[in-house]
């Protein structure tokens, strides 16, 4: 796992300027947010290791159709969360993402081919392999939005990082009450509940106070000028911040998710 930790920093995904050169006779924007970037990362148990619902296809087995549709469920999630940043930075008065073709439900546009498919199979296989659950971890392509773009650079920062742990939130929420009323019983009820965990888990992670999670931004946009410090504080140590947190803060994420799933749903069936 400490090999495998390394890899992920090693390509950690690095904040590049927009391409777009910002609109003329709009006023410059706060320092700190030049860097304009919104990666949904995503830290992820294995499902079969929350649930029980005696599914035979479980037993000893690393990969199953169980696991596939976990994988696919988290892919189009991720997908929501990308898109909901663009959507909400342009309903703000900047179209980068719409220009980079970001607006799209197109997987495709929004995996990274190493951080969205390859790490999070390697960490999944390597935490199995060693008899643990399964942990996923990566993250997408960063969604580009201009600040210089924005009436408000500060509230629009705060505005575009709540929209996609938000947007997860709302699918988690609709599904549940499917599940809560009844609506559907069996493998259809195992389906959603698969979905709505997966995207309160995108959710929460990602609204973490820690750079480069939505969190820290929705913090940095909340917090008075004369306490920019802490911001770049947090940004100039994010990398350490971030390892401590994922090496000893799941346990705190998973409680959250975990009762956010007992609260929408009603089900307790959580062995956590």
């Amino acid at each position: 796992m400490p090999a495998v930790l390394f890899l992920a920093l090693r390509f950690w995904p690095k904040a590049k300027q927009p391409n777009k050169t910002p609109r003329p006779m709009l006023r410059q924007a706060p320092r700190g947010l030049s860097e304009t970037w919104h990666p949904p990362f995503f830290l992820l148990l294995d499902y079969n290791a929350l649930f029980d619902f005696g599914n035979p296809l479980r037993s000893g087995m690393i990969l199953n159709m169980e696991t596939v549709f976990y994988f696919l469920v988290f892919i189009f999630s991720a997908v929501i969360h990308e898109v909901s940043h663009g959507y909400v930075a342009k309903a703000l008065g900047d179209d980068t993402a719409e220009k980079e073709g970001r607006l799209t439900l197109n997987p495709l546009v929004h995996l990274d081919p190493f951080g969205s498919v390859l790490l999070p199979m390697i960490f999944y296989l390597t935490s199995k392999l060693a008899g643990g659950v399964g942990i996923i971890f990566g993250w997408a392509k960063p969604v580009p939005y201009n600040p210089y773009n924005l009436k408000n650079p500060k509230r629009g920062a705060l505005l575009i990082a709540l929209a996609g742990p938000l947007s997860n939130v709302f699918v988690a929420f609709c599904l549940s009450l499917i599940l809560r009323l009844g609506l559907v019983s069996g493998a259809p009820a195992q389906m959603f509940t698969i979905i709505v965990l997966i995207n309160l888990m995108l959710a929460v992670f990602n609204l973490m106070p820690i750079p480069p999670l939505d969190g820290s931004k929705v913090l940095f946009g909340l917090l008075p000028a004369k306490l920019f410090y802490i911001e770049e504080f947090l940004e100039r140590n994010s990398m350490i911040f971030f390892l401590m947190f994922f090496l000893w803060g799941g346990n705190f994420v998973y409680s959250i998710v975990f009762r956010l799933f007992v609260l929408f749903t009603g089900l307790r069936g959580i062995g956590f």
